[in-house]
Formats: C-alpha cells, structure tokens, sequence
C-alpha cells in the first residue's frame, strides 16, 4: 500500500528523521494520501484520506454528511508530551466512512510496523480520555500529601506492574502539555476529572 505525503511545519506524528517519511511514494503513484499540519483539499481519488489530529475533532476538518469525505480518517500517533512517539496509531471515523478507507488507512501504518486502533471521532479519543484522569489523580494526589512523588510512582511500578509512574511519566511528557490536553478535554465534556490541576496550570503560565 503506497502513501504519500504532504507536510506543513513540524509533525508530533512524525517528526525530522523518521522512516516513515522517508517511504512515501509521490502522489501520483499512492493510495492513500496523509496529510502532516494543516490538510489542502480533501476531496482526493485515493482510498483514503488521511489528516494528522492533536486536540481537535475529525468534525472539524470535513462534514460527515457530505458523501463526498467519506474516504477522510483522521489519526493521532500517541505521544507522551516531549517523549518519541510510540508504536500505537489511533485512526478516527466518522460516521458515514467507507469500510475500505479504513483498511487502507491500517494497511499504511501496520506495514511500517505500528500498531492500529479505530475509534469515532470524540475529544481525546481512546487514550487521552483513559490516562489524562489518571495523572490529573497522581497530580491532585501530591498536593493533599496523600503521598511523594517517589512513592506513587514506586508504588505503581511495583504493585501494579506499570513501567514508569504517573508522576514521573506526566513531568517528562511536560506538564503545559499535560494542561493543554487536560484543557480541551475538561472545556467540551465538563467532567472534573479532566479539570487541569494546579502544577499543569502553574507550568503552563511560566
């Protein structure tokens, strides 16, 4: 499956160096065409269309009613703040995408060795909306003194398996990169537990 690619600045994705860059195909010759910043016209004779997303919804680029982006996915390489990317591609559907246009949006990415999950087209898709409560937890946690930054994080590795802890994992991520995220989560869904907490906000105004 060929795919090529058209970038606008720097890709949280995809960034300077990665192979991923360097297997596209020109336009002519690809299948997919996948779109790194802001997306051009979207209405392409490929399989698929793809448009990298950070906060926003897929919504916002395409109307799902219109049959003409039916072959439009969204996608989001999850990223840990400031960390490399990851292995793991979230692709995002609307409600009228054709079958095909998310096979072909897989095949791309499971041929460069990444591992593929399809979600709808909500805020913070499948991880952010699991893991941004969880350290916004860790976070509120530390400034009641329920415990150190060193023992959550302990305890976590230790008891519950997990390779790094909450705290040490969102600090490294950066913590205005946490706020952000947190931010659009908390000002569409209204849900506490996506409230940003006090460290986010500080770091996010220094």
């Amino acid at each position: 499956m060929r795919y090529s690619i058209q970038a606008s600045g720097e890709s949280r994705s995809f960034p300077s160096g990665d192979p991923f860059l360097a297997g596209a195909s020109p336009s002519a010759e690809a299948d997919v065409l996948i779109y790194l910043g802001t997306p051009a016209a979207l209405k392409a004779a490929k399989k698929a269309v793809l448009i990298e997303l950070r906060n926003e919804c897929l919504a916002e680029h395409v109307d799902e009613t219109d049959p003409g982006g039916a072959n439009v996915l969204g996608f989001c390489r999850y990223r840990n703040g400031a960390d490399p990317p990851s292995k793991l591609i979230e692709i995002v559907r609307l409600s009228n995408t054709k079958g095909d246009a998310v096979d072909a949006a897989k095949a791309v990415f499971e041929l460069a060795g990444l591992t593929v999950v399809v979600c709808a087209d909500q805020p913070g898709r499948i991880l952010d909306r699991l893991l941004r409560p969880k350290y916004n937890a860790a976070l509120r946690f530390l400034d009641e003194g329920l415990a150190t930054a060193k023992d959550m994080d302990t305890t976590c590795r230790l008891g519950l398996g997990y390779p790094d802890g909450p705290i040490e994992r969102v600090v490294r991520g950066g913590l205005a990169y946490h706020y952000e995220v947190t931010r659009a989560l908390f000002e569409t869904y209204g849900t506490p537990a996506y409230a940003p907490p006090r460290r986010a906000v500080a770091a996010k105004h220094h």
